[in-house]
C-alpha cells in the first residue's frame, strides 16, 4: 500500500472534522498576520510617543489596539509577540520532540536497569523546582533568548519521554522487530529505522498538545519578568505589562490576554482532534 493510500482516510477524517479544519485555519490565519502586518503597519513596536500615551482603541492614526503607557503602538507589539510566542513554543516543541523520542525509546527499547535509571533520572527531573532552575539558570548565562529556548524545552520533554517509552514498550516485541534482530541490526539501528519512524504519527499529534502547555510556560516565565526582554516581548510580557495599568488602560490586558486564550484554545481544540482521529481505537 503507498503512502498516499495509507493516510487517505485519516485525510478525510482531518477534511471532515469541522473543529480542526477550524483550528488550523485560523492558526494559519493569525500566524500569517503577525508576520505580514508589522510590515503594513505606519508603527514601528519600539517607537515611542510621550504625547500619544494611553490612547485607547481608535482608528485615528492606525491605533486599532490602543497605545501603552510610553505611547508605543499596542497592535504592533502584540504582532510582534504572537510571532515570538509562536516561535518559542514552536522550537521548544520540536526540542522536546528530539529528546524525548531519542530518550523514550531507548529506555522503552532496552529495558531492565538502564530503563529503570532513566526513568529515575526524569523522575528525578520531574523533582526539580523549575522557577528556581529558570532564575539558576539565567544566573550563569544570563539573560539569553536562547535560554528561554533551553528552560521551556527542559520541563515539556519529560512528558515526551514517557509517553514514547510507553509505546515503545508495545512496539519491541513486534514481527518487524524480531526479524530486524534475527537478521544481526544493531540496537541503536532498530530504534532510529524501525521503532522511531513507527512512533512518529502518534508522537506529531502529541507534540500538537505540547505547544500550547510550551506557550504556557513561556508566558509564565514572560508574565514573572524571566522569559523575553525589552524591546522584545512576547504576549505573556504584555500581559504583565498590561496588569500595572488594568484601571487605567483595560485595554493593555485584554487584548493579548484574548489573543493568547484563542491561541491557546486552538491548539488544544486542534490536539484533541488529530488525537481522537490519530486513536487506533476509531479506526475500521
Amino acid at each position: 500500500m503507498s503512502t498516499a493510500a495509507a493516510f487517505a482516510p485519516v485525510k478525510r477524517q482531518l477534511l471532515a472534522s469541522r473543529t480542526v479544519t477550524a483550528c488550523a485555519f485560523f492558526l494559519l490565519v493569525v500566524a500569517l498576520i503577525a508576520l505580514i502586518g508589522p510590515l503594513l503597519l505606519p508603527h514601528y513596536y519600539g517607537d515611542t510617543n510621550f504625547d500619544g500615551r494611553f490612547i485607547p482603541p481608535t482608528t485615528s492614526d492606525w491605533h486599532l489596539f490602543g497605545t501603552d503607557e510610553l505611547g508605543r503602538d499596542l497592535l504592533a507589539r502584540t504582532l510582534l509577540g504572537v510571532q515570538v510566542t509562536f516561535f518559542v513554543a514552536v522550537i521548544a516543541s520540536v526540542v522536546s520532540l528530539g529528546i524525548g523520542v531519542l530518550y523514550g525509546a531507548t529506555a522503552g527499547f532496552i529495558g531492565g536497569k538502564i530503563d529503570a535509571v532513566m526513568m529515575r533520572t526524569v523522575d528525578a527531573l520531574y523533582a526539580l523546582p523549575f522557577v528556581f532552575l529558570v532564575i539558576l539558570l539565567m544566573v550563569v548565562f544570563e539573560r539569553n533568548f536562547l535560554l528561554i529556548f533551553v528552560a521551556v524545552g527542559a520541563i515539556i520533554w519529560l512528558d515526551m519521554a514517557r509517553m514514547v517509552r510507553g509505546l515503545t514498550m508495545s512496539l519491541k516485541h513486534r514481527e518487524f522487530v524480531d526479524a530486524a534482530r534475527l537478521i544481526g541490526v544493531s540496537t541503536p539501528r532498530i530504534i532510529l529505522r524501525h521503532i522511531t519512524p513507527n512512533l512518529l504519527g502518534v508522537v506529531v499529534v502529541y507534540m500538537t498538545l505540547t505547544i500550547p502547555q510550551a506557550i504556557l510556560v513561556e508566558s509564565f516565565l514572560s508574565f514573572l519578568g524571566l522569559g523575553v526582554q525589552e524591546p522584545q516581548t512576547s504576549l505573556g510580557a504584555l500581559v504583565s505589562g498590561g496588569v500595572s495599568h488594568m484601571e487605567r488602560a483595560p485595554w493593555l490586558i485584554i487584548v493579548p490576554a484574548t489573543v493568547l486564550a484563542f491561541i491557546l484554545f486552538c491548539f488544544n481544540f486542534l490536539g484533541d482532534g488529530l488525537r481522537d482521529i490519530a486513536d487506533p481505537k476509531q479506526k475500521t
